[in-house]
């Protein structure tokens, strides 16, 4: 990608986007347009040089207007959360499929030269994550599809749409399977957080109230591997800048329970709290881990963030969030 391009990131005012944005203007890139469905006080990162547009990209007019004049698109944009967003929220998320399928139209009739969708391991099959101890998922294990009921189905179609849009039109989709990336400048409450800011929150939040013990969902032995978000911006990097045409995996190969992840977060913390275990709380599948086989043969690389490493660094701005509420 050159500095003369102009770039749309769909989604910019969430999490990962708010970090690609920062990321691209640190590599030189001034001219890029920023589009989410938020107001603008509620982004987690917002530039003053960077173009901000507040469009419902649900709507094909809307993406038309976030794609004129745009080289490449970073599709990031989705109504989605942790697993207990998902798994009680699967219409909502099944309409984000508006999203990726009118900017791909938008895409083709304005000449986008590039394009990334940011997929998720959710559309994995399930009948392959039905044990803790399970080998890392390959891309292959998508199918045949089993994927999360609702969301993951979402992910696994626009995965098709970017293929076709490709072999059809000639438009370079690249598509990455996002391994629950976690970091700072993200959600750490309200329903739609992800286990590793959950657990960061609890803690805090007991710590902050005097208090020695936490809930967790599940019996605490269902596994996940955790990507940091600086591996995936880094990651969405160099996939855009490969021939890989597939859909790839984007995660850490370092497996943890949930009691592993806890105890992580108790050692940065200095506490040791008592465990009690939700058992009727969503928790998704029972293990799950990103197989990096082709990741490393393809880019010459992985995600190689360590937990411990990453965690300390969550955990230290959510507590100054928390602290200063």
């Amino acid at each position: 990608m050159t500095s003369d391009q102009t770039i749309l990131v769909a989604g910019a005012g969430g999490f990962i986007g708010g970090h690609l944005v920062a990321d691209l203007l640190k590599k030189g890139h001034t001219r890029i347009r920023a589009v989410d469905l938020k107001p603008l006080p509620g982004w987690f990162q917002r530039f003053p040089q960077v173009e901000c547009k507040v469009l419902n990209l649900q709507e094909l007019g809307n993406c038309l207007e976030a794609v004129n004049g745009c080289d490449v698109v970073y599709n990031l944009a989705a109504d989605m959360g942790g697993m207990g967003f998902i798994e009680k929220n699967k219409a909502l998320c099944m309409l984000s499929v508006l999203i990726n399928t009118h900017l791909l139209m938008a895409s083709k009739e304005l000449g986008v030269q590039r394009y990334f969708y940011s997929s998720s391991a959710c559309v994995y099959a399930g009948y392959k994550q039905k044990n803790n101890d399970i080998p890392g998922l390959k891309e292959e294990d998508a199918y045949p599809a089993d994927p999360e009921d609702g969301y993951g189905w979402e992910k696994l179609f626009s995965e098709r749409m970017c293929r076709h849009f490709r072999e059809d039109y000639g438009i370079r989709t690249r598509v990455a399977r996002f391994h629950n990336c976690y970091g700072p400048f993200g959600t750490y409450d309200g329903g739609r957080e992800k286990a590793p800011a959950a657990v960061c929150r609890k803690i805090i939040a007991a710590k902050l109230a005097g208090k020695s013990e936490i809930e967790i969902w599940g019996d605490g032995q269902q596994t996940r591997t955790f990507m940091y978000v600086d591996d995936c911006v880094k990651g969405i990097h160099r996939l855009m800048d490969s021939d890989v045409v597939e859909p790839i995996n984007l995660g850490s190969d370092e497996m943890v329970s949930i009691n592993q992840l806890v105890d992580i977060v108790e050692k940065i913390a200095g506490v040791k709290m008592k465990r009690n275990y939700n058992l009727s709380a969503p928790k998704g599948v029972r293990g799950r881990s990103s197989d990096n086989t082709f990741i490393k043969k393809s880019l010459g690389w992985a995600p190689d963030t360590t937990l411990r490493e990453g965690m300390k660094k969550t955990y230290a701005w959510i507590l100054k969030q928390m602290t200063k509420k």
